[in-house]
């Protein structure tokens, strides 16, 4: 097997039971680093210390992944325009956070007779929601429920926040 030592220096090709008495004189561990290679690479090393800096390289990496959720926003097939636009209004804020919406229509009763008009909310939804984001998945039925997937645009930016400006009241000074 191939052994690196403590300093990072090539010690050359030697048989495992020799790279092990050069570890222990030194007091520390040999690490199989590369098993596939040919000869295997093996690296003279304070196994708990590799093993804490990989646990902490893994939560560095872990703590800068953004977590995409999935909300569902609810509409009934009679849904009036106010509640439509609070709605689309709150999808269009989570698409830019980063997160997926589900918008699902409810059917009960006699509504189920009627889906298209479930699947024109929908639709609506989409169009007026085209540049923010685009469908996932195409409205469809599933039992009483017709729903669809909105994800973020590829290249749509996050809205810019206008700046706050202060004024100044001159009026409470004098």
């Amino acid at each position: 097997m191939r052994v690196i030592d403590d300093g990072g220096e090539q010690l050359g090709i030697m048989p495992p039971h020799q790279a092990i008495t050069i570890a222990k004189q030194k007091g520390l561990d040999l690490v199989e680093i590369s098993p596939t290679a040919m000869p295997p690479v093996c690296r003279i090393m304070d196994y708990g210390k590799y093993q804490y800096q990989e646990s902490k390289r893994q939560r560095e990496a872990k703590k800068h992944q953004k977590v995409i959720e999935v909300k569902e926003i609810k509409f009934r097939p009679k849904v009036d325009e106010h509640d439509y636009t609070f709605k689309r209004k709150h999808i269009e804020r989570f698409i830019e956070d980063g997160d997926k919406v589900k918008a699902t229509i409810f059917f009960r009763g006699r509504e189920m007779a009627h889906p298209e008009i479930g699947h024109r909310i929908l639709m609506r939804l989409i169009e007026d929601l085209a540049e923010v984001a685009q469908p996932e998945t195409m409205p469809r039925m599933e039992g009483n429920q017709m729903h669809t997937i909105l994800t973020q645009k590829k290249g749509a930016k996050p809205a810019a926040k206008p700046a706050r400006t202060e004024t100044t009241d001159t009026a409470q000074d004098a």
